[in-house]
Protein backbone atom coordinates (compact mmCIF):
# COMPACT_ATOMS: atom_id res chain seq x y z
CA UNK A 1 0.00 0.00 0.00
CA UNK A 2 1.49 3.41 -1.19
CA UNK A 3 1.84 6.08 1.83
CA UNK A 4 2.37 9.01 -0.72
CA UNK A 5 1.23 10.76 -3.05
CA UNK A 6 -0.58 8.00 -5.24
CA UNK A 7 -3.65 8.62 -2.94
CA UNK A 8 -3.70 12.40 -4.01
CA UNK A 9 -2.73 11.76 -7.46
CA UNK A 10 -5.26 8.83 -7.71
CA UNK A 11 -8.31 11.63 -7.19
CA UNK A 12 -7.37 12.82 -10.91
CA UNK A 13 -8.33 9.08 -12.31
CA UNK A 14 -11.89 8.79 -11.02
CA UNK A 15 -15.10 9.91 -11.91
CA UNK A 16 -15.89 13.86 -11.81
CA UNK A 17 -19.54 14.11 -10.04
CA UNK A 18 -21.80 16.91 -11.72
CA UNK A 19 -20.27 17.80 -14.93
CA UNK A 20 -17.08 18.35 -16.44
CA UNK A 21 -14.76 20.93 -14.16
CA UNK A 22 -11.31 19.85 -13.88
CA UNK A 23 -9.46 20.04 -10.35
CA UNK A 24 -6.33 19.67 -11.49
CA UNK A 25 -4.19 21.64 -14.39
CA UNK A 26 -1.17 20.13 -16.39
CA UNK A 27 0.81 22.05 -19.34
CA UNK A 28 2.46 19.90 -21.01
CA UNK A 29 5.75 19.57 -23.77
CA UNK A 30 5.93 16.41 -26.15
CA UNK A 31 9.33 15.37 -27.95
CA UNK A 32 8.64 12.72 -30.76
CA UNK A 33 11.57 10.47 -31.64
CA UNK A 34 11.28 9.96 -35.31
CA UNK A 35 13.52 7.46 -36.94
CA UNK A 36 15.02 8.03 -40.27
CA UNK A 37 12.43 5.34 -41.77
CA UNK A 38 9.94 8.57 -40.89
CA UNK A 39 8.48 6.23 -38.21
CA UNK A 40 7.41 7.91 -34.74
CA UNK A 41 9.14 5.38 -32.15
CA UNK A 42 8.72 7.32 -28.62
CA UNK A 43 7.91 10.45 -26.97
CA UNK A 44 8.95 12.40 -24.09
CA UNK A 45 6.00 13.82 -22.01
CA UNK A 46 6.41 16.55 -19.63
CA UNK A 47 3.75 17.19 -17.22
CA UNK A 48 3.83 20.87 -14.81
CA UNK A 49 0.90 20.53 -12.10
CA UNK A 50 -0.84 23.53 -10.95
CA UNK A 51 0.72 25.03 -7.56
CA UNK A 52 -2.07 23.83 -5.47
CA UNK A 53 -1.54 20.25 -6.63
CA UNK A 54 2.14 20.67 -6.42
CA UNK A 55 1.16 22.18 -3.14
CA UNK A 56 -1.06 18.92 -2.41
CA UNK A 57 1.93 16.45 -3.43
CA UNK A 58 4.50 18.08 -1.38
CA UNK A 59 2.45 18.00 1.39
CA UNK A 60 1.92 14.75 1.31
CA UNK A 61 5.13 13.71 0.86
CA UNK A 62 6.48 15.61 3.85
CA UNK A 63 8.86 17.50 1.62
CA UNK A 64 9.95 21.32 2.01
CA UNK A 65 9.59 21.74 5.52
CA UNK A 66 10.70 25.47 4.80
CA UNK A 67 8.42 26.19 2.43
CA UNK A 68 11.21 27.78 -0.04
CA UNK A 69 10.28 25.89 -2.50
CA UNK A 70 13.62 24.21 -3.17
CA UNK A 71 14.07 20.54 -2.80
CA UNK A 72 17.38 19.02 -1.65
CA UNK A 73 18.60 16.54 -4.29
CA UNK A 74 17.05 13.72 -1.37
CA UNK A 75 13.79 15.12 -1.73
CA UNK A 76 13.78 15.34 -5.77
CA UNK A 77 14.77 11.33 -5.74
CA UNK A 78 12.05 10.87 -3.48
CA UNK A 79 9.37 12.49 -5.65
CA UNK A 80 11.01 10.59 -8.73
CA UNK A 81 8.39 8.85 -10.42
CA UNK A 82 5.71 10.10 -7.98
CA UNK A 83 2.86 9.98 -10.56
CA UNK A 84 3.91 6.40 -12.18
CA UNK A 85 4.39 4.74 -9.17
CA UNK A 86 0.70 3.00 -9.22
CA UNK A 87 -2.05 3.28 -12.02
CA UNK A 88 -5.83 2.15 -11.56
CA UNK A 89 -6.98 -0.74 -13.28
CA UNK A 90 -7.50 0.73 -17.25
CA UNK A 91 -5.27 3.70 -16.77
CA UNK A 92 -4.00 4.82 -20.17
CA UNK A 93 -1.56 7.55 -19.12
CA UNK A 94 -4.05 9.98 -20.57
CA UNK A 95 -2.00 9.84 -23.70
CA UNK A 96 -3.82 8.30 -26.83
CA UNK A 97 -1.67 7.39 -30.15
CA UNK A 98 -3.27 6.57 -33.36
CA UNK A 99 -1.74 5.41 -36.67
CA UNK A 100 -4.57 5.18 -39.58
CA UNK A 101 -7.33 5.55 -37.37
CA UNK A 102 -6.02 2.39 -35.24
CA UNK A 103 -4.95 3.43 -31.43
CA UNK A 104 -1.72 2.23 -30.99
CA UNK A 105 -1.19 -0.12 -27.51
CA UNK A 106 2.00 1.39 -25.65
CA UNK A 107 4.29 -0.18 -22.64
CA UNK A 108 4.20 2.21 -19.59
CA UNK A 109 6.67 5.06 -19.36
CA UNK A 110 9.40 4.76 -17.46
CA UNK A 111 10.37 8.43 -15.93
CA UNK A 112 13.14 10.18 -16.43
CA UNK A 113 13.19 13.47 -14.62
CA UNK A 114 11.48 15.72 -11.91
CA UNK A 115 12.43 19.52 -10.78
CA UNK A 116 10.42 22.08 -8.50
CA UNK A 117 10.78 25.43 -9.94
CA UNK A 118 8.61 28.55 -9.08
CA UNK A 119 6.02 25.94 -6.70
CA UNK A 120 5.35 23.85 -9.31
CA UNK A 121 6.38 20.30 -10.12
CA UNK A 122 7.39 19.24 -13.31
CA UNK A 123 7.59 15.52 -14.17
CA UNK A 124 9.26 13.51 -17.26
CA UNK A 125 9.06 10.48 -18.38
CA UNK A 126 9.19 8.68 -21.51
CA UNK A 127 7.03 6.11 -23.35
CA UNK A 128 8.16 3.95 -26.32
CA UNK A 129 6.02 3.75 -29.33
CA UNK A 130 5.71 0.82 -31.40
CA UNK A 131 7.05 2.48 -34.31
CA UNK A 132 4.01 4.04 -36.90
CA UNK A 133 4.47 6.45 -39.67
CA UNK A 134 4.55 9.80 -39.22
CA UNK A 135 2.05 11.08 -41.36
CA UNK A 136 -0.35 8.40 -40.21
CA UNK A 137 -0.04 9.43 -36.48
CA UNK A 138 -2.57 11.44 -34.35
CA UNK A 139 -1.69 11.97 -30.17
CA UNK A 140 -4.66 13.30 -28.26
CA UNK A 141 -3.43 14.27 -24.71
CA UNK A 142 -6.42 13.78 -21.96
CA UNK A 143 -7.80 12.74 -18.88
CA UNK A 144 -10.97 10.45 -19.97
CA UNK A 145 -12.72 11.89 -17.34
CA UNK A 146 -11.84 14.89 -17.80
CA UNK A 147 -10.84 15.85 -14.16
CA UNK A 148 -7.24 16.63 -14.67
CA UNK A 149 -7.28 19.19 -17.69
CA UNK A 150 -4.31 19.28 -19.97
CA UNK A 151 -3.05 22.26 -22.46
CA UNK A 152 0.30 21.46 -24.67
CA UNK A 153 1.15 24.99 -24.09
CA UNK A 154 4.91 23.93 -23.42
CA UNK A 155 4.91 22.88 -27.34
CA UNK A 156 5.79 19.51 -29.72
CA UNK A 157 9.12 19.12 -30.55
CA UNK A 158 10.49 17.01 -32.75
CA UNK A 159 13.89 14.75 -33.52
CA UNK A 160 13.72 15.54 -36.91
CA UNK A 161 14.07 18.96 -38.17
CA UNK A 162 12.60 18.00 -41.59
CA UNK A 163 9.03 17.72 -40.00
CA UNK A 164 6.89 19.34 -38.32
CA UNK A 165 4.02 19.18 -35.30
CA UNK A 166 0.48 21.01 -35.88
CA UNK A 167 -1.42 21.50 -32.46
CA UNK A 168 -5.23 21.36 -32.96
CA UNK A 169 -6.87 23.32 -30.00
CA UNK A 170 -10.20 21.50 -28.72
CA UNK A 171 -13.38 23.12 -30.17
CA UNK A 172 -14.74 24.73 -26.63
CA UNK A 173 -18.25 25.58 -27.79
CA UNK A 174 -18.30 22.01 -29.07
CA UNK A 175 -17.07 20.05 -25.64
CA UNK A 176 -19.72 22.14 -23.45
CA UNK A 177 -22.55 20.99 -25.95
CA UNK A 178 -21.55 17.50 -25.71
CA UNK A 179 -21.51 17.64 -21.67
CA UNK A 180 -24.69 19.62 -21.52
CA UNK A 181 -25.77 16.59 -24.16
CA UNK A 182 -24.43 13.91 -21.56
CA UNK A 183 -25.91 15.57 -18.38
CA UNK A 184 -29.69 16.44 -19.93
CA UNK A 185 -32.26 13.70 -18.55
CA UNK A 186 -30.04 12.24 -16.72
CA UNK A 187 -31.17 10.80 -13.21
CA UNK A 188 -29.18 11.77 -10.11
CA UNK A 189 -27.42 8.44 -10.07
CA UNK A 190 -26.93 8.81 -13.79
CA UNK A 191 -25.37 12.37 -12.89
CA UNK A 192 -22.87 10.49 -10.51
CA UNK A 193 -21.50 8.05 -12.58
CA UNK A 194 -18.38 7.96 -14.67
CA UNK A 195 -19.04 11.01 -17.27
CA UNK A 196 -16.42 10.25 -20.07
CA UNK A 197 -16.03 13.89 -21.97
CA UNK A 198 -12.93 14.65 -21.43
CA UNK A 199 -11.63 13.88 -25.27
CA UNK A 200 -13.94 16.88 -26.67
CA UNK A 201 -11.63 18.60 -24.35
CA UNK A 202 -8.21 17.00 -25.95
CA UNK A 203 -5.38 19.05 -27.85
CA UNK A 204 -5.04 16.86 -31.21
CA UNK A 205 -1.09 16.86 -32.57
CA UNK A 206 -0.61 15.42 -35.91
CA UNK A 207 2.65 15.70 -38.06
CA UNK A 208 4.28 15.84 -41.16
CA UNK A 209 7.27 15.87 -42.73
CA UNK A 210 9.33 17.46 -45.73
CA UNK A 211 9.60 14.69 -48.85
CA UNK A 212 13.31 14.24 -49.73
CA UNK A 213 14.22 16.03 -52.69
CA UNK A 214 15.48 13.89 -56.16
Amino acid sequence: MMKHAYCAFALALVATPLGAHPHIFVDTALRLEINDRLEVTGVTVTWTYDDFFTLLILEDYGLDPDGDGELTQAELDELHGFDLIEWPEGFEGDLYVYSAGEKVEMPRPRPIGIAVEDGFITATHFREIPPVPVEAIEILQYDPTYYVAYDVSQGVSLTDPDCTATVTDPDQQAAQDAVEKELAGGSMEDIFNEMRVGIHFADTVTLSCAQPSN
